[in-house]
């Protein structure tokens, strides 16, 4: 492989990608910090490109705080649009391709049936907007790029719903989970699994992919099989999305099809319950 660089390589994902990049003896990957890489100063990315001259550049940076979000639209809108804004250009001008993270939030999720990559991209949330005008912006400037759409992402990494209902569960003698917003949990060494993959094919069948762990799970369905195959003893009732209100609005149905990814590229995904077994048994041996 070339070189690749991974942007927002202290978050989940790119913890991911460095545990993955090491198990496999993948060389040449690169993971700066966010004094070194920070995207939102041009003059520290022009050096990392100088650096590093990566053949791929991978952008998991992002602001991902939901709620936040709605009250902090201008943080969310320079990370997720401005950010990718200039790690594309750099990327234009250096001749590296560009995989860029997105999200499910790009879809309005009021329709029952799983999303492909051509169906309209309609937000109904802040983070979701930014996400896709980041979209938007790597589009217009590159035409070296694959965008991956993902969602309801955990991992042993960072903090993400598993790990914070392991604690809770933990904590407390019963918990009240949201069971009408389905969706797929995706394992974020799956994902890195996928990035790296697409970059080891070399491949030129650039566009928007969506990635997600197989299945449909409710946010109940997804605690009560991480409290299974935990072992966690802890009463969980479902309740509905009004009974849980938050600032952001979340789409109802944000499960996404894969067909796409898996013929494109060749690759088999695992089914979410499966992967999430394996991440609770490496975070009990952690």
């Amino acid at each position: 492989m070339n070189n690749i660089v991974v942007f927002g390589a202290s978050g989940q994902l790119g913890q991911c990608l460095k545990d993955f990049t090491e198990k496999n003896g993948i060389l040449s990957v690169y993971f700066p910090s966010e004094t070194e890489a920070n995207i939102l100063d041009n003059d520290a990315l022009a050096k990392v490109f100088d650096t590093y001259k990566p053949s791929f550049s991978i952008n998991c940076a992002a602001y991902t705080a939901v709620d936040k979000a709605e009250d902090d639209k201008e943080l969310a809108l320079k990370i997720n649009k401005t950010g990718v804004e200039n790690i594309s250009r750099h990327c234009a001008a250096n001749g590296s391709a560009l995989i860029h993270i997105s999200t499910d939030f790009v879809f309005r999720g009021d329709q029952p049936t799983p999303r492909n990559e051509d169906d309209i991209a309609e937000p109904i949330s802040v983070y979701g907007e930014t996400k896709l005008d980041g979209e938007i912006a790597v589009k217009t400037i590159l035409d070296k790029y694959f965008i991956i759409r993902t969602g309801w992402l955990y991992s042993e990494y960072g903090n993400n719903f598993v790990k914070t209902m392991l604690k809770l569960g933990a904590e407390r003698d019963e918990l009240r989970i949201i069971a009408d917003q389905t969706g797929t949990p995706t394992y974020g060494m799956d994902l890195a699994a996928c990035i790296m993959h697409i970059i080891s094919l070399n491949s030129q069948d650039y566009g928007i992919y969506h990635y997600s762990n197989e299945g449909i799970a409710s946010w109940y369905d997804f605690t009560k099989a991480i409290f299974d195959l935990s072992g966690t003893k802890v009463k969980t009732l479902p309740i509905k999305t009004s009974e849980y209100p938050t600032k952001a609005t979340r789409p109802a149905y944000s499960v996404m099809d894969k067909s796409k990814v898996k013929k494109t590229f060749q690759m088999e995904i695992p089914y979410w319950r499966d992967s999430l077994s394996v991440c609770i048994g490496r975070l009990k041996n952690k």
